[in-house]
């Protein structure tokens, strides 16, 4: 004999027959799609996003990116428009994805300054506070903030934070005559510390110069002046563009960009970003080709950094096409991850075998992890210019699918 079909028992039926994943709760539900991740099979994907001639452009140089807080991810570049050189006419660029980098609003111009140079994008993502933050300067003389709080769909009006480089001339009488930040990006300390690594000069030729940092501690509303991590001498000349990072122990390590003839990073650390740097070292198992490089951290579900990455053109001694020592050639863009906080480096991974220069990256909360960097020349037997800024995404599976490597690598 056929039941009547009874609704109440239907609806009862049904939740019992639920997984009691759905009953789960939220953090468990995050974990286990955290675990699915770290688990995952490896993956790869690359497309251009700023592409030379376009918009008018000549080229698009020096690449930003970010992930904002609610999963936004952010790309910032400098838009020349009559030439390649730090001084030509800029524009800072922007594009937006809220797919996880599959697709990308149009790029649109975020800062023009009339003739000046706009340049050295440089975000600072303030996730507790839901805030994103991109630094820059405008002629190598003033700095600004503008900061958006709805993932990078709108932005302040620009907040000027010059007065912050103007104390290392009333402190320490360093009488610049450039100043830059980043670029890239700056970080957020678990104490609730902005911290953006900066350079300054006292010649417009960018040269001499020193590395170190501005700091705020009311959320980006003023900023301040910390020690210096490197100034120019006969051992460490020129030290420019720096990145910074979170070590497993709450200190900052400092990734210094340098003209020594040794031709090996620099690195110091920091209690708290600002004050009491150690004194430099050189990394021998990290080529300089005097050539921005982009940093980033792999975290654990508290936060805490598990390993570090580090992105640079590794043209250097036993590698790329050249792998002359000495060489300042920018191409073999090269992915390194360091497990002991970059006492050693392990794992080493080519993205790039051609000509690369500046990168930056970012890591997503599933541990997707974007790289932006410079790719191809619109000139290949001259200086190179880039043809387009690439992003990458991947994750440490791909990473850890690398080659065999030389003697030397884990140094």
């Amino acid at each position: 004999m056929l039941r009547q079909f009874d609704p109440t028992f239907a609806l009862l039926a049904a939740t019992c027959c639920l997984p009691l994943a759905c009953f789960a709760p939220a953090r468990l539900i995050a974990a286990e799609k955290k675990a699915a991740t770290t688990a995952a099979e490896p993956y790869f994907h690359t497309q251009p996003l700023f592409e030379a001639g376009r918009d008018g452009y000549r080229c698009y140089r020096i690449p930003a990116i970010a992930v904002a807080p609610k999963g936004a991810v952010l790309a910032a570049a400098a838009g020349r428009f009559n030439g390649h050189g730090d001084w030509s006419n800029t524009d800072l660029m922007l594009r937006r994805s809220t797919d996880g980098g599959q697709t990308w609003d149009e790029q649109q111009v975020l800062v023009n300054d009339g003739v000046n140079t706009v340049d050295n994008p440089c975000f600072i993502v303030d996730a507790k506070n839901g805030e994103v933050h991109l630094m820059y300067q405008v002629a190598y003389q003033r700095a600004y903030l503008k900061t958006s709080r709805d993932d990078g769909a709108t932005w302040s009006a620009p907040h000027e934070i010059t007065a912050a480089f103007d104390e290392f001339r009333t402190r320490d009488g360093y009488e610049w005559q450039v100043i830059a930040m980043g670029p890239g990006h700056g970080i957020t300390l678990k104490n609730g510390r902005l911290v953006v690594p900066v350079w300054l000069a006292t010649d417009k030729r960018h040269r001499p110069s020193i590395s170190t940092t501005v700091y705020s501690d009311d959320q980006g509303e003023t900023w301040h002046a910390g020690d210096v991590i490197v100034a120019t001498t006969d051992e460490t000349p020129n030290p420019s563009e720096t990145e910074l990072v979170e070590l497993s122990d709450g200190r900052v390590l400092a990734n210094v960009r340098n003209e020594s003839k040794r031709h090996r990073r620099l690195f110091a650390t920091s209690a708290d970003g600002a004050t009491g740097w150690t004194k430099p070292e050189f990394q021998e198992s990290l080529y300089e080709p005097i050539c921005m490089g982009g940093n980033a951290t792999l975290a654990d579900d508290a936060g805490k950094t598990t390993a570090l990455l580090y992105s640079y053109p590794n043209s250097g001694p036993g590698s790329g096409p050249t792998g002359k020592e000495g060489s300042r050639e920018r191409r073999n863009l090269t992915v390194r991850l360091s497990d002991d906080d970059g006492k050693h480096w392990q794992t080493s991974r080519v993205v790039d075998v051609g000509p690369s220069g500046y990168s930056d990256m970012a890591v997503a909360s599933d541990g997707t992890v974007y790289l932006l960097y410079e790719a191809e020349s619109l000139e290949p037997k001259g200086p190179f210019i880039p043809a387009k800024l690439e992003l990458v995404r991947f994750n440490r599976a791909w990473l850890e699918q690398q080659e065999p490597q030389s003697a030397d690598a884990g140094k």
